[in-house]
C-alpha cells in the first residue's frame, strides 16, 4: 500500500474530528483539499471509506481497518523516535570487541568498566583472540574495535592509536636473571628455558623475528595459546617469558614476577594498537569507547616500565 502519510493523516484527522469541516479547520486548510485527499485514498483502496451517522462521519469496514493501521503506524513511528533518542543518548546499543587475551585484565579494570558505568544501556561483547583473528574480526565486521598488539600496517585496519609496549622479560624474582641491573640481552635469555605463544600469534613472531635478526636460536621447552599458562610458567624459578609488562600488570604489582628490560631494538619499539575497519561508521556509542579506549592507553605510556 503506497498511500502518502499525510494523507492519512488527513483521514485519521476526518475521523477524529467527526466530519470534514472539523477536519479542514483543525488542519487550516480548505474541506474540499480534505474531500480530494480521502477520495484519493478511496481510489487507491477501491473502497468507501466514511458514512454518516447522526454523530457525524465514522468509518467503514475498510476505514476502521485502515483506521487500525494509522494507529499502529503512530505507535510504530512513536517507539522508533523513542528507541532513537535512547540511542542517541547512548542509553542503549551494541558493541563488539575483539583483543588480544593480555588486554583483559586492565581492560576489564579500567575503560570498560567506567564505560559500562556511564552507559548501562549499552551492551558489550567481549572476545579474544590471536593477531589474526583480531583482524579477522574487525575486516569482516564481527568486532567494531579491535586492540592488538606488535601488528603495524594492514590495508583495511584504521589505527585510531598506538601505544608503545616493549616486549620484556617476565619472571620468577628468584629467577637467576632476576638480579640484572640492566637490560638484559638476548644471548643471555636464550641461555634459559622459556615458555612462549605458540608459533603464529603476533608476540611469537615478534619474539622469533628478534632472535633471528641476532642470529640466535631460543631454548623452548613450552609453547601454548593461554596467558594464563604462560604466566604460571614465569612463576617457576626454571622458565620465563617474554610479554608486554601490561600483560601482568597484577602479578608485577604483587610481586609473584618481575620484568626486565630486554635489549633489542625489535622489542623495544613494539605497540598496541586500537583498530576499526577503514570505512566502517562507528555507531555513537562506539565513538564514545574509542575515546575511553584511547584515553585508557594513553595512560600506558605513563607507567613505569620494565627495570624501574
Amino acid at each position: 500500500m503506497d498511500i502518502p502519510h499525510q494523507r492519512l493523516v488527513y483521514f485519521q484527522v476526518t475521523i477524529e474530528a467527526g466530519s470534514v469541516r472539523q477536519a479542514a479547520a483543525r488542519l487550516d486548510i480548505a474541506p474540499s483539499a480534505v474531500s480530494r485527499q480521502l477520495s484519493l485514498i478511496e481510489e487507491a483502496l477501491g473502497a468507501p471509506l466514511l458514512e454518516r451517522s447522526r454523530q457525524g462521519v465514522v468509518p467503514t469496514p475498510v476505514g476502521q481497518m485502515l483506521l487500525d493501521y494509522c494507529r499502529k503506524r503512530a505507535a510504530l513511528d512513536d517507539n522508533f523516535s523513542e528507541a532513537l533518542d535512547a540511542y542517541q543518548r547512548l542509553e542503549t546499543g551494541h558493541l563488539s570487541l575483539t583483543v588480544g587475551e593480555g588486554f583483559v585484565g586492565d581492560l576489564l579494570d579500567t575503560p570498560l568498566r567506567t564505560f559500562t558505568e556511564r552507559y548501562r544501556g549499552v551492551r558489550l561483547d567481549v572476545d579474544t583472540g590471536s593477531t589474526s583473528d583480531i583482524i579477522e574480526a574487525v575486516v569482516e565486521d564481527e568486532a567494531h574495535i579491535g586492540l592488538m598488539y606488535h601488528e603495524r600496517l594492514h590495508p583495511q585496519l584504521r589505527f585510531w592509536h598506538s601505544s608503545r609496549q616493549p616486549l620484556v622479560a617476565l619472571m620468577s624474582p628468584e629467577h637467576p636473571l632476576a638480579a640484572a641491573e640492566h637490560e638484559v640481552s638476548l644471548a643471555a635469555l636464550s641461555e634459559h628455558p622459556m615458555a612462549l605463544w605458540r608459533t603464529g600469534h603476533g608476540v611469537r613472531q615478534l619474539v622469533d623475528e628478534g632472535f633471528r635478526e641476532a642470529g640466535l636460536g631460543q631454548h623452548v621447552t613450552m609453547q601454548t595459546n593461554s596467558l594464563s599458562v604462560l604466566l604460571h610458567a614465569a612463576r617457576s624459578e626454571l622458565t620465563l617469558t617474554l610479554l608486554p609488562a601490561f600483560a601482568a600488570a597484577r602479578e608485577l604489582e604483587d610481586g609473584a614476577l618481575v620484568a626486565r628490560a630486554v635489549d633489542c631494538e625489535r622489542f623495544r619499539q613494539a605497540h598496541a594498537h586500537i583498530v576499526t575497519r577503514i570505512g566502517r561508521r562507528m555507531p555513537k556509542a562506539g565513538l564514545q569507547l574509542l575515546r575511553h579506549l584511547e584515553r585508557w592507553m594513553r595512560a600506558f605510556n605513563s607507567r613505569q616500565g620494565a627495570g624501574h
